[in-house]
């Protein structure tokens, strides 16, 4: 098997030996044997944000896949409405139906959703579990928090690594507990919200490389399984994204339910071509290739008057990288070669349109990258993991 066969790019070489985990314990042992054969080390979910050469990956892929009954630790309340705290139970989340970031099927789980007296409610998954059906069950049993994360690639291993978020939310608002394999004392280990450095797309986990013998594109930390905590109802948290916002025909700061929040972004990101299919060329990326910069005042100052700018914490602002690359000259569709272009619906996107190579897709964000530096001195960050290729 090859890596392109993993990744939502399509691109990637042959894999030497290839682990497939659907429970915690399989990818414990798998990372265990790599790390203690000195073999690299690649640790995959949905394969969505990940650029690796087309040279072959001499060593390890353990693959975490959703097993599809993957246990979901719900606490049907955290704090019931008489102030007594509950006592979580476990039921066995399988699907919630046909979800757009892969099939699902359905199952025995319970999707009433919670008593709005709750005073909270805690969900677990395991690392391999897709992440749009995560977001499913939160949205069916009313769980508040992530509805505007609808319809990203991926699994839920993935979040925090990324400190993941769309639309005015991140993961890093409701994750309580990350539970990783660390890869250099050989044990478990588990972080709590606030050991997890979050940032903008960032992480502890992102930050902290492996230091074994063998070269890595996975980190030290290898997330194992994560937990979130909800505030429970119908209405979704305030929409604070205005293009989201207006989409919705409400308010920024407005809420709406949240079936409806989920079904617009499912819908917004479907028009970005955000949302895989296997038939669009569109969506054979990584979403969004380089993150938005966050830029001192002075050189935010610098841009043009109609430039975006969010305020990013003190003395900083952060742009559009989407807005930074139209305004460049770079179109929706442009292409250095006939394989690889930005995606002919949203220009953040790089896509490979049939038979691009990963040098192919490097070259496009090397010209995208420098177009950008020179007409605004800002260098634009790729967001995707890299292995093997260099921009």
């Amino acid at each position: 098997m090859k890596l392109a066969e993993l990744t939502t790019l399509r691109v990637g070489g042959a894999i030497q030996d290839l682990v497939v985990a659907r429970e915690e314990q399989q990818a414990i042992e798998a990372i265990r044997a790599a790390d203690e054969a000195g073999r690299p080390l690649l640790v995959l979910g949905g394969g969505s944000n990940f650029l690796p050469s087309d040279q072959p990956f001499e060593g390890t892929v353990v693959l975490m896949t959703d097993p599809g009954d993957a246990p979901v630790l719900d606490a049907t309340c955290d704090v019931d409405g008489a102030g007594t705290p509950a006592t979580p139970s476990v039921t066995t989340a399988e699907a919630v139906g046909e979800s757009p970031a892969g099939p699902s099927s359905a199952g025995d789980v319970d999707l009433t959703p919670l008593d709005a007296s709750c005073g909270g409610a805690t969900a677990e998954y395991f690392a391999g579990v897709s992440w749009d059906r995560a977001v499913a069950y939160a949205v069916a049993r009313e769980m508040i928090g992530i509805e505007a994360l609808s319809g990203i690639p991926g699994s839920v291993g993935a979040t925090p690594i990324q400190n993941v978020g769309a639309y005015g939310q991140e993961v890093s608002a409701t994750i309580t507990r990350v539970r990783t394999w660390d890869r250099e004392k050989g044990a478990v280990r588990t972080f709590y919200a606030a050991d997890c450095e979050f940032g903008y797309r960032d992480s502890l986990f992102k930050r902290t490389r492996y230091q074994g013998a063998a070269p890595s594109p996975t980190g030290r930390y290898v997330v194992l399984s994560v937990s979130f905590q909800h505030r429970v109802g119908e209405m979704s948290e305030p929409i604070r994204y205005g293009q989201l916002a207006q989409y919705l025909g409400v308010e920024v700061g407005e809420r709406v339910p949240m079936a409806r929040v989920r079904q617009a972004v499912l819908e917004i990101r479907a028009s970005k071509g955000m949302v895989l299919d296997p038939s669009d060329h569109d969506t054979w990326s990584a979403g969004s290739f380089f993150t938005n910069p966050i830029l001192p005042i002075e050189q935010a100052q610098q841009l043009p008057d109609d430039a975006p700018r969010f305020p990013a914490g003190e003395g900083l602002v952060k742009s559009s990288a989407a807005w930074l690359i139209s305004h460049a000259g770079f179109d929706k569709g442009f292409s250095v070669g006939p394989r690889a272009s930005l995606s002919t619906k949203h220009s953040l996107a790089l896509t490979n349109r049939g038979d691009a190579s990963a040098d192919d897709l490097a070259e496009l964000a090397r010209a995208v990258r420098d177009g950008v530096e020179k007409s605004f001195g800002v260098r634009l960050e790729p967001e995707p993991v890299r292995w093997g290729v260099d921009i």
